[in-house]
């Protein structure tokens, strides 16, 4: 206001009394003001962010947190895989009644069930807060940056496409009222931060459809899939969207740290805003979550599914295996029944459903009179297990995806397509994504640091259970070999002896 106001003299000033002097002075105390409220503004939001940060590391468990502790809150970055990790492990490792309800769809903490062992959202760090922090564990996986935005890009746009059978947006808005009034079921609309991405290009593709009819004009000249603003939202635009800047860009580091607009921290938008608008206070943000990572039980990456899976099943899985067993054998028959007592999630949901009625290959199996049966699986087969399991997922989540972009043909995301999309977009997403960028690169020390140990611990573990693996080998299965044994060395010493008395007599019979 004040800038405004002494600009405006300015103009004034200069028009009535054509005094260069006096608008030299204006612009000089312009320019003053200027920069006394923007040191002012910079150094309130160094003040807030940097508040923030020295509460959130003091707020830190400083003990050991790679051991798996009695609930497991799966931090669910979105277009990192983590989908797949919820269906195809933790889905065959926890039975339903030990899911958060609504965890993974609703993405708000029901607090009403206490006694629930699994938390899978995409919720930010900021859950914490509701959870019984000394008894959580955390996990997560991160991915390359500029491929996460290139799969949000294509998600958002992917999913927006599927409304395009409804002649405008008036249908749709009617008929997603009308399933909503008669299911129970949870949409990706429903879903941060497709709640916000998905409807943003879902109006952007019936208006650029109906500008395309409109026309008459159903071809484009474009090979470039990213950029052809006649079917869908040009790349360029996109990255450019304040939406992207406030949910996309940095997206990981935000949600590390517990500041996405779901954040269940008061203070949460004002120091994104300020980490957004000052780049250099992003360094706060990132000691935050770096930490964070590092107190992580498992961080895995996407760009190394099959060493991620692997290690998920190892450090992961056979401590959820090892950890419900015991606490299964403890519980008498009331605590079983009482455990059971509650509903499983409901069935009627989209694909980032919650529901554990249907759970493939699991062995974790209840009894109906509430028992718990034990959770007969061993590290190899929940492994196999997730092959092919994310074998039959990939096979459904192509037919949907290619599907949905028919109706924006020519359009058609891939890898391939990617390789035309120009440097110089490429180089502005990796300045609109500094803070993931180094985050990733940080979880990638940590993975591989993780993945070491991990491998040193099982070779060790292997070379000190050779002596038990001896000792516990059954007489009847030592005896055959020794009597072999002995049997091969008795035709060993006769051949030897008969060559030698053969060769005795050849001599004599030469000497003679």
């Amino acid at each position: 206001m004040k800038v405004h106001f002494i600009l405006h003299s300015f103009n004034a000033s200069c028009m009535d009394h054509n005094t260069l002097k006096f608008c030299v002075f204006l612009i000089l105390v312009g320019l003053l003001v200027n920069i006394s409220f923007a040191k002012n503004d910079f150094e309130n939001c160094k003040r807030v962010v940097k508040v923030w940060a020295d509460s959130s590391l003091d707020k830190e468990i400083g003990e050991d947190n790679h051991k798996l502790r009695d609930l497991l809150f799966f931090l669910h970055i979105p277009r990192t895989g983590g989908r797949t990790y919820f269906q195809c492990f933790l889905k065959k490792l926890y039975p339903g009644y030990l899911e958060c309800p609504r965890s993974y769809d609703k993405l708000r903490f029901d607090p009403r069930k206490k006694k629930c062992r699994l938390l899978v959202t995409h919720d930010d760090y900021s859950m914490i807060s509701k959870l019984p922090r000394q008894r959580t564990s955390v996990v997560t996986i991160l991915r390359d940056p500029i491929d996460r935005v290139f799969s949000t890009y294509e998600f958002s746009i992917e999913v927006a496409a599927r409304f395009l059978v409804h002649p405008n947006l008036t249908s749709v808005t009617q008929m997603t009222k009308r399933l909503r009034s008669k299911t129970k079921g949870i949409s990706t609309l429903d879903i941060w931060p497709w709640k916000y991405l998905v409807p943003w290009m879902r109006e952007d593709l019936f208006a650029r459809r109906d500008a395309r009819y409109s026309r008459g004009l159903n071809t484009t000249e474009s090979n470039d899939s990213y950029d052809m603003e006649d079917f869908a939202m040009p790349l360029k635009e996109y990255i450019n969207h304040p939406a992207s800047g406030d949910i996309v860009h940095n997206g990981a580091t935000f949600q590390v740290a517990g500041l996405t607009n779901n954040s269940y921290i008061a203070e949460a938008h004002e120091v994104r805003h300020c980490v957004q608008k000052y780049k250099i206070l992003g360094k706060f943000v990132l000691q935050v979550a770096k930490k964070r990572l590092d107190d992580m039980l498992y961080v895995g990456l996407t760009e190394d599914h099959r060493e991620s899976a692997t290690m998920f099943a190892n450090v992961v899985g056979a401590q959820v295996i090892s950890q419900l067993n015991a606490a299964n054998s403890s519980l008498d028959i009331g605590d079983k029944i009482e455990q059971r007592s509650f509903p499983d999630s409901d069935p009627h949901s989209s694909e980032h459903q919650n529901s554990t009625s249907d759970r493939g290959a699991s062995k974790v199996t209840s009894s109906e009179s509430g028992e718990t049966a034990e959770l007969n699986i061993t590290v190899g087969e929940l492994m196999n297990s997730y092959e092919g399991c994310i074998s039959n997922l990939r096979t459904s989540y192509s037919g949907r995806r290619i599907a949905s972009l028919k109706r924006i043909s020519p359009v058609n995301f891939s890898r391939e397509a990617r390789l035309q999309v120009s440097e110089e977009v490429l180089q502005e997403i990796r300045s609109l994504n500094d803070l993931d960028i180094e985050l990733y690169e940080y979880a990638r020390a940590i993975f591989y640091r993780q993945h070491k140990t991990t491998l040193q611990t099982f070779t060790e573990e292997r070379w000190n259970n050779i002596p038990s693996i001896v000792y516990g080998i059954t007489l009847w299965k030592v005896l055959p070999l020794a009597i072999t044994c002995v049997f091969l060395l008795f035709l060993f010493l006769v051949i030897v002896n008969v060559r030698r008395r053969t060769l005795k007599i050849k001599m004599k019979v030469m000497k003679s």
